[in-house]
């Protein structure tokens, strides 16, 4: 095989290489014994012509298509490696010749990744706002939020106020005709919550059980209902019951029931305060990180990147995220009904910032370049176990399923984000 590659422009070239006769007969080889399965001629059972035969009647080159297609991701694959290519879509490939007893010559139209000048990434300075120590109010919310949880609802006979719960029925129309989901009955709403449209539990502050509502609200203009957005609505209410929740009083029972690990108020809010400084500590690590890796980037100078690898980028998000959900067991069409989002809509979310994210992905790995780093068996053997232990899955399947390639280039880029957020000062 012969290779080359010229850049017709910042992110295009054209990849020329040819396929020599070694290829060439894998293909035919391959091209030979998919047809043969389809041809019946006289004196031959179907699928029994010799290939002599076959080239005979047809013709060798009534096999090229074929065999062009069956070798054509392995040629391509070679020409890149022999080039040090690295294109970021789908190419465009052309034929140029295909003559008997010659190499086949092609050409492929590729994009590749833009040119990444690196500025400074080491030692940069940066703010990060967020506090380490735990406070004594740190404390007392954490404190008041488990209380919350473990408290009783009980029926009140006054009004209601924000935070308390009621139970109600209600009937919704829109120019006096009733629609879709606009109707329910012994339904439970804690006021302030926002479950329900902008407006509607601020009007059933101050009621009390047996009072009867009429609700106003107009339905947001980004509504997932299109035909009721923007539009005003009036909800019939019928309050039954009011229910306010009871507390109970903080001390050294409520601190048992919350962690049956301690015997006292004083030893929860103590580990309380250690759990919080490890929290804050883990959202230092993470802010610092953030702020680095922006400060690098924007230190860098990269040329226009391709409309495909933005396009690649929100598609990988996408996937991640609702993979994530399949964990859960969710699937896609079960998430998009439960949010009243679609796919477009979640296709939107991730587009807003994928140009970031692929400039991003693009610093780290000019740098991971830059410091030629030299990754151990033994760095990716951890690197799979940690992945096999994050997602709950055997250190052989995740071994299968992940090229160790992949996993040296991702511990690549863990290293390179390493220098830049070890390297910062803090302002």
């Amino acid at each position: 095989m012969t290779a080359s590659f010229e850049k017709t422009g910042k992110t295009v070239g054209t990849l020329t290489f040819t396929i020599g006769a070694e290829l060439q007969k894998k293909g035919l080889d391959a091209a030979f014994n998919k047809q043969k399965k389809n041809i019946q001629v006289p004196g031959f059972r179907k699928g029994k012509i010799s290939r002599e035969m076959f080239e005979r009647m047809f013709g060798e080159e009534a096999l090229y298509n074929d065999a062009l297609n069956a070798v054509l991701q392995e040629a391509y694959a070679a020409a890149l490696k022999e080039t040090g290519v690295e294109p970021v879509a789908q190419p465009q490939v052309d034929v140029k010749s295909m003559d008997k007893g010659a190499d086949w010559e092609l050409t492929a139209e590729v994009t590749t990744k833009p040119e990444v000048k690196l500025g400074k990434y080491e030692g940069l300075s940066v703010a990060v706002d967020v506090e380490k120590e735990a406070t004594d109010a740190d404390v007392e919310a954490r404190l008041k939020a488990e209380q919350n949880k473990l408290a009783e609802m009980v029926v009140k006979d006054g009004k209601a106020e924000t935070g308390d719960t009621v139970v109600i029925d209600f009937d919704g129309s829109v120019d006096g005709v009733a629609f879709e989901g606009g109707k329910g009955s012994n339904h439970s709403l804690e006021l302030g919550s926002g479950q329900f449209i902008p407006g509607f539990e601020d009007q059933l502050v101050g009621h009390k059980s047996g009072d009867e509502v009429e609700v106003k609200v107009t339905f947001p203009e980004d509504y997932q209902a299109s035909d009721l957005a923007g539009k005003e609505a009036i909800f019939a209410t019928t309050v039954h019951e009011v229910k306010g929740k009871e507390l109970p009083e903080i001390d050294d029972e409520l601190a048992k029931d919350i962690d049956e690990e301690v015997e006292t108020l004083e030893a929860l809010k103590e580990k309380f305060r250690k759990e919080i400084v490890e929290n804050k500590e883990e959202e230092y690590q993470d802010a610092l990180e953030s702020a680095a890796i922006e400060a690098a980037v924007e230190n860098a100078d990269i040329d226009e990147i391709p409309e495909s690898m933005i396009h690649e980028e929100v598609h990988r998000a996408m996937n991640e995220f609702l993979g994530q959900m399949q964990q859960q067991g969710i699937n896609p069409e079960m998430y998009y009904q439960i949010t009243g989002q679609t796919e477009d809509d979640l296709h939107a979310q991730y587009a807003e910032d994928a140009e970031k994210r692929v400039k991003t992905n693009l610093v780290i790995e000019a740098i991971a370049a830059d410091k030629d780093f030299t990754v151990a068996s033994d760095d990716i053997d951890a690197e799979i176990a940690d992945l096999a232990k994050q997602y709950g899955m055997d250190v052989k399947q995740v071994a299968q399923m992940l090229p160790r390639d992949m996993i040296e280039h991702d511990v690549k880029m863990k290293k390179a984000v390493e220098v830049i957020t070890e390297s910062a000062k803090v302002k």
